[in-house]
Formats: C-alpha cells, sequence, structure tokens
C-alpha cells in the first residue's frame, strides 16, 4: 500500500497544489500505508520541534533587511562602484555584473532576489554595448548564486537549524568559496571576452573612484556589520539580523528611494516567504518523522557500508543525489527532504558539519541556474524578455565551471573550514 502514498503526490502536484500541501498529505498517507498511524497522535509535538529553533529567528529579520535594500535604491550605486573598479577590462561589464553580484551577496542573501535587481539594468545595460541578451542574462543568472552562499544567507541558516549546527561558523565558512566561485566566472567572463572580443568601457563612462566609493559605502557597510560583529562576538546571528534590519532602513534614507509604501511590500513580502518557508518545515516535519520511524537513514547508512563508500565516495554520490533534486524542487524542499535523510551518513563517516553544509548549500544553488526549474533563470527569462531555452543552453558554461567549483569545495575542505577554524569557530583539523 505505500506505493498509494506517491501515486497521490503525483496528482496533487500536477493539480497545481502548494508543494507542503503535497508533502504534508502524501506524509499522512505514508503514516496509514506503512502502518504508523497510532504515532499521529504525537506529530504536532514532532512539527513544533522541528521548527521552535533560536536560529530561524534570524531569517525572516535577513530577508526583510534584503527587501528594504532592494527598494532603497542601492542597485545603482553597486553598478557604480563596479562599473569604477573593472569596468575598463575586456569584457568589463561581464565583470560588473560579477562583481555587483558580489556586493548584493552580502545584503538580500537571496540568488532570486539578485537576479531579479540585476536584470532590469544590467541586461539591457550590457545588450546596448554589444553583448548578446543571452549571454548578458546567462551571466546575470550565473553569478546571482554567489548570493546565497557569501553572508547573510538565508539557507545556510535553514540548514544550521535542521542540523542544529553554529549558524555563526556557516557564514563565517560560507566567505571564501563564494570569492572563489566569483574569481571562477571573473575567469570564463575574460576567456568569453577574448574569444568573442567583447567591448570595454571608455575611459568617460566609468565613475571616479573615490566618489562612487563614498556614495556606495553605506550598501557596502552592511555585510561589514553583519560579518565583523558575528566575528568579534559582539552578536549572535539573530542579533545581527535585527541590526542589518536598521542599517537597511538607514540605508534607504540616505539613497532616499525608500517610500512608507516600499517598507510596507517589504513587510508583506517577507511575511510570505517566511509563512511558505514554516510551512514547508512543518509538511516536511511530518516526513521526517516517519522516516524515522521506518528507520531510513540507518537503511542508507547500512547500504553505504555494503557499497564500501568511504566519505570521499559517499560525498560524491550525495552530491549527485542533491544536484538532480536541486533541478526539480526549490532550495528550502530539497534541504528540508533530504538533509536529515543523507547529511547524519556523512557525518557519521567524519566529515565536518560546517563543511558538508556550505557543500550542499552550493550545490542546490547550482539547481537554481539548471533547467528545467532554474528559479534564477526563470526571473531572469521573465525581467529580461530573454528565451527560456535559449537561456539555458548559454549558461551550460557556467554550470559547469560551478560544478568544478564544486567539485574543489569537496576535494580541499580546508576551503570552507580555514577561515572559521582560524577564529575559533569549529575544531582544529
Amino acid at each position: 500500500m505505500i506505493w498509494v502514498a506517491p501515486v497521490v503526490a503525483v496528482v496533487m502536484l500536477l493539480s497545481g497544489l502548494a508543494l507542503a500541501y503535497v508533502i504534508g498529505a502524501a506524509s499522512v498517507l505514508a503514516f496509514f500505508a506503512t502502518e504508523n498511524s497510532r504515532y499521529l497522535a504525537i506529530l504536532p509535538q514532532q512539527i513544533f520541534s522541528k521548527i521552535d529553533v533560536f536560529a530561524l529567528m534570524a531569517m525572516p529579520l535577513f530577508i526583510l533587511a534584503g527587501e528594504i535594500m532592494n527598494r532603497a535604491g542601492v542597485t545603482r550605486a553597486l553598478i557604480d562602484l563596479s562599473m569604477a573598479l573593472v569596468g575598463r577590462l575586456r569584457g568589463g561589464l561581464g565583470h560588473v555584473n560579477i562583481l555587483t553580484s558580489v556586493f548584493f551577496a552580502g545584503i538580500s542573501g537571496s540568488a532570486v532576489a539578485d537576479a531579479a535587481a540585476l536584470s532590469n539594468t544590467l541586461v539591457p545595460a550590457m545588450e546596448e554595448r554589444g553583448y548578446t541578451k543571452t549571454y548578458a542574462g546567462a551571466i546575470t543568472a550565473a553569478s546571482a548564486i554567489i548570493g546565497p552562499i557569501v553572508p547573510p544567507s538565508i539557507i545556510l541558516i535553514f540548514y544550521g537549524a535542521l542540523m542544529e549546527t553554529s549558524v555563526s561558523a556557516l557564514f563565517i565558512a560560507g566567505i571564501v568559496p563564494g570569492l572563489v566561485l566569483a574569481a571562477a566566472l571573473f575567469a570564463l567572463n575574460a576567456w568569453f571576452a577574448w574569444k568573442q572580443d567583447h567591448p570595454r568601457a571608455a575611459k568617460g563612462e566609468t565613475p571616479a573612484l573615490l566618489r562612487t566609493f563614498l556614495v556606495s559605502l553605506p550598501a557596502i557597510c552592511l555585510p561589514l556589520i553583519i560579518v565583523g560583529g558575528i566575528v568579534l562576538g559582539w552578536m549572535t546571528p539573530t542579533e545581527a539580523a535585527a541590526v542589518a534590519v536598521v542599517a537597511a532602513l538607514a540605508a534607504g534614507q540616505f539613497y532616499t528611494g525608500l517610500t512608507v509604501e516600499g517598507i510596507i511590500e517589504s513587510l508583506k513580502r517577507t511575511a510570505t516567504l517566511t509563512g511558505s518557508i514554516f510551512m514547508i518545515l512543518t509538511a516536511v516535519a511530518a516526513l521526517g518523522h516517519l522516516a524515522a520511524l521506518e528507520r531510513v537513514p540507518e537503511a542508507i547508512s547500512a547500504m553505504v557500508a555494503d557499497l564500501g563508500l568511504g566519505p570521499l565516495e559517499y560525498m560524491i554520490a550525495m552530491n549527485a543525489v542533491f544536484i538532480l533534486a536541486g533541478m526539480v524542487l526549490d532550495i528550502p524542499v530539497a534541504l528540508a527532504l533530504l538533509v536529515p535523510l543523507m547529511a547524519p551518513v556523512a557525518l557519521a563517516q567524519g566529515v565536518d558539519p560546517v563543511h558538508l553544509g556550505i557543500v550542499i548549500c552550493f550545490n542546490l544553488c547550482i539547481g537554481l541556474v539548471s533547467p528545467p526549474l532554474g528559479g534564477c533563470l526563470l526571473v531572469v527569462s521573465a525581467v529580461s524578455k530573454v528565451n527560456y531555452w535559449a537561456l539555458a543552453r548559454a549558461v551550460l558554461p557556467f554550470v559547469v565551471v560551478e560544478i568544478g567549483v564544486l567539485a574543489l569545495l569537496v576535494a580541499v575542505p580546508e576551503i570552507s573550514l580555514a577561515l572559521p577554524r582560524a577564529m575559533g569557530l569549529v575544531g582544529g583539523g
């Protein structure tokens, strides 16, 4: 009878029902199909234990800070600063696109939000200067995934809550991998610029560096406040999130792009996103409870032992599963569904939980630029009016490079762990 649950789940999904309801309903059916219905009585307790996590308090605050900053008019200031720094290089606007994503990463923590903001401005600007629209859209989508890796990161908070891992350590661990990804994208853009003879900005087109830096200072101070406060021990991630909201409001006043209506819209958007994430958490908690009753993690662990997979081999296999999941599932759904099942096996083999979190979150971010349901691809396609499948083809070289960076992170854990280890946030090697 267990086959009834997935069949019903597929039918409900095809009907257009929200994913949280599909997972929740399928989970309850699975309780009956596996003759575990008597355990449904304690399901509310299991659900509340999963969402009653202090680290999750930081999530809506960081979402709110990002929404406010995105509405406060900081986009132009960050683009101007990037133009002043790298605009004169060949393929300069491609480099500007990547560097602006790095700056935005420290503000919103959301790849989709960054892709939407930059598609409106940089894709038309690149097209005007001779870049193809598909290339402009592809580099915008590909660089946007830096956002969830560099702190503050919503998905790292999510992982930290699921696995009871220090969010502070995860934030610090994401800095170097995010910069390594940016460097890899810079190198690929430079190669395309040489091969396709992309233009460089004329001398008069780049703004003065000092003046631009001073104007953009309120925007770039936000990630410094967040990371600096956590590193120095002045703030917990939740306290840093609250400070980020105040700093975002102050920056909004400086750039005069923030209105009362904008603040209200930011609050509405934050409530919607937070509510949807908690709905998913609630639904997946039911499925996780059933998986624990059926001893699914133990079964996976036994299968790994039977196959003779070591830590590296298991990490490779796990990454293959997560890449496939990231192509069709939203990141919170994939995290909540797969991490409780697969992560404990990796931890039992000696993988550091902070390193594992960076690898998993990096992996799932690649799904945002992978068809058929890449969130960043959908947003860039809709905003910039680029054919989705043409954009998907154009982004493939960037996806290959990002998978290469992922492989490097798996093979060399110190890329993720060196910085938090130096700051005493994880144990010694």
